[in-house]
């Protein structure tokens, strides 16, 4: 698509399939799809539907009668992308393209195509250039393998054959090798940043949550910062970290990460564990919700799963935050905030008008107490024990010698501190 041309004028259909058991709620599934194609600038929705199915037909995913009635409707709205809320093969796109001569794309070619839109970082963008080939590559295989069928026995001259397929295959392959050597090298450099930020005495907090729950607002107030904090899906895609002083607390790091999305295309996931790994290396997860939406208890769920498989445990500091509490009517927002009270560790909060952050950021001092801190020791040379202790818990970040011994620096928890302590007793 061209940014300098007019707007494509889209059309967004959300199949409810009644055999699929994962399926979820049609209404917030087809208002998350539209909002997801206003996340790309040269879209233009122009109408969305609901299309329901017993179970999707191998060729074309909808019955002939369904088939023709949109496309009569998308003639009469000169439709010329179609974007369907959900997995659609090869053939399918392609016999759907013949039959409504407009282009389609499905879930995974939208986020693929925001993904591209946003990346900033050069981390993002080769993950976003990964996913994409990984994407392509099974699209092409699949979809020459099925045009040779077709070409076999209607005498078309110079069909795809083995060769083209395995070239095409080999191009990609070689093309994902090339990028998967430079991401090494940027995820090496990002590995070398985060054993540096290790040696600091700052925890690092974590911000997650389902995209547009609102990170990125309560970032920006905290921090102070100006990420990009827009009322659309995928407003951040690239990790960002600021410091930031708790009142009666520690510093501490905030990382802002990418929001999380149900069905989230496997080749993205794949693509940025990378980025998400920013969330192993917290000291304290923030899962923000969005507390105003309709489906915000399976939203809660999706994030859940997605940090389960990331290997961030139940035994990780973590804190619920309900945000958009200014999206709620006023009685409905006495009732969740009094809920959260009543919970451990859940904050209700606006993000937006500061509502209820001195608490949430209260919280998540306490919560850090834990954490590290930087002290400096004067130690005669007759503390030999003591010195040795230091170093065999590797929280020494330098030591000069004195007249009368070593002045050490170290880095360490309270329970560490209190551990050294009890040695001169």
């Amino acid at each position: 698509m061209e940014h300098d041309r007019e707007l494509t004028r889209a059309w967004v259909l959300h199949p409810e399939i009644k055999s699929d058991e994962n399926r979820r709620v049609p209404e917030p599934a087809l208002e998350e799809a539209v909002s997801l194609a206003a996340a790309l600038p040269d879209l233009d929705v122009i109408g969305a539907d609901i299309v329901r199915l017993a179970k999707p037909q191998p060729g074309y995913l909808f019955g002939s009668g369904k088939i023709e009635e949109l496309g009569a409707q998308f003639k009469a709205n000169e439709v010329e992308l179609v974007l369907i809320d959900g997995p659609v093969t090869p053939v399918q796109q392609r016999n759907l393209e013949k039959a409504w001569k407009v282009k389609i794309l499905d879930r995974t070619g939208l986020i693929l195509e925001i993904f591209s839109d946003r990346a900033r970082t050069r981390e993002g963008v080769l993950q976003v250039e990964m996913a994409a080939l990984s994407y392509q590559r099974t699209r092409l295989v699949r979809a020459w393998t099925h045009l040779e069928r077709q070409r076999g026995g209607l005498g078309f001259v110079g069909g795809p054959g083995e060769t083209q397929i395995e070239a095409d295959r080999r191009a990609i392959d070689d093309q994902l090798v090339r990028l998967r050597r430079q991401l090494d090298k940027v995820v090496k450099t990002r590995t070398l940043h985060r054993a540096a930020r290790a040696k600091v005495p700052y925890p690092i907090v974590a911000l997650v949550g389902y995209t547009n729950a609102g990170k990125s607002t309560l970032f920006n107030r905290l921090t102070g910062a100006d990420v990009m904090a827009k009322d659309m899906l995928f407003a951040t895609l690239d990790p960002t970290m600021r410091r930031v002083v708790l009142p009666d607390g520690p510093e501490v790091i905030l990382s802002d990460t990418v929001g999380f999305i149900s069905s989230l295309p496997t080749e993205l996931v794949a693509a940025f564990r990378a980025t998400l790994e920013e969330v192993l290396g917290a000291n304290l997860v923030v899962h923000v919700r969005d507390i105003s939406h309709d489906d915000t208890e399976a939203q809660a769920q999706d994030v859940e799963t997605i940090l389960g498989s990331l290997g961030v445990d139940d035994e990780r500091p973590r804190i619920e935050v309900w945000n958009k509490l200014d999206q709620l009517e006023p009685d409905e927002r006495e009732a969740v905030v009094a809920r959260a009270e009543r919970e451990d560790d859940i904050f209700a909060i606006s993000a937006l008008t500061g509502q209820g952050l001195d608490e949430l950021l209260e919280a998540i001092a306490v919560k850090l107490q834990g954490a590290r801190h930087v002290t400096e020791l004067e130690l005669g040379f007759a503390q030999g024990r003591q010195r040795a202790w230091l170093f065999q818990q590797d929280i020494v970040q330098n030591e000069e010698q004195t007249e009368a011994g070593f002045k050490v620096t170290v880095l360490w928890t309270d329970k560490q501190e209190a551990q050294f302590n009890a040695l001169g007793a």
